[in-house]
């Protein structure tokens, strides 16, 4: 079990704490209002009315041996930069923070957020990549150069072997893992004789103009 704060309860705080509290984990909710704080109540761990800007009060709950914390403030940006000044000189490792632009973004990377949230841009780009590559189901930016998607499969790859298809010498890209709808399972690096079904979803890996190459698959 993990151990989680989220400081400020609006649409995306209140749904990030809800939904890590409903896969099990424990969850420490946080606002000034107190009509949002009776609202998660039952979908969190323990929820305070507090204005997570008192250093000294956020200072009292411990946040530094949570396994994260999540900043989603409302639009006074001078707020989201004090609570990430204080989560860090407090010692919390791992700080998210939602970002209204990219010049909030640099100010939050410097306070000490480890890692910037931006909910309706990063929602616009996947559905927009969903419609625009339906086959892509999901995709994973790893470091620079390299790239891991689930990808459904490409009409190609339907009823061949993985060493048929050879897909480290035609794209050189590597298929980790495969999950199988029907029956419903996981194979974790399958063996050269599976045989693609139209169901599979494969989980790839490779740099990133390889990876693009597969997305274009039909």
């Amino acid at each position: 079990m993990k151990h989680f704060a989220v400081i400020g309860l609006g649409n995306f705080g209140f749904h990030a704490a809800k939904a890590l509290y409903e896969e099990g984990n424990e969850v420490l909710a946080m606002d000034t209002d107190r009509a949002k704080v009776q609202a998660i109540d039952q979908h969190s761990t323990e929820a305070v009315v507090l204005d997570a800007t008192d250093k000294d009060a956020l200072k009292s709950l411990g946040l530094e041996h949570m396994d994260a914390v999540i900043v989603s403030t409302g639009t006074k940006i001078s707020n989201s930069i004090l609570i990430c000044l204080y989560l860090q000189e407090a010692g919390v490792k791992k700080i998210l923070a939602k970002a209204l632009d990219d010049d909030h973004a640099k100010i939050l990377k410097r306070m000490g957020a480890t890692e910037i949230i931006h909910p309706e841009r990063d929602m616009a780009i996947r559905v927009s990549r969903n419609l625009s590559r339906p086959n892509v189901l999901d995709f994973i930016p790893l470091a620079d150069e390299f790239d891991m998607i689930q990808v459904g499969s490409p009409k190609d790859f339907i009823g061949k072997s993985l060493i048929d298809l050879n897909l480290r010498a035609r794209y050189n890209v590597h298929i980790i893992a495969i999950k199988e709808v029907v029956p419903e399972n996981f194979i974790l690096v399958p063996p050269a004789n599976y045989v693609i079904k139209d169901s599979d979803i494969l989980v790839m890996l490779g740099r990133s103009a390889d990876i693009r190459r597969i997305k274009e698959l039909k």
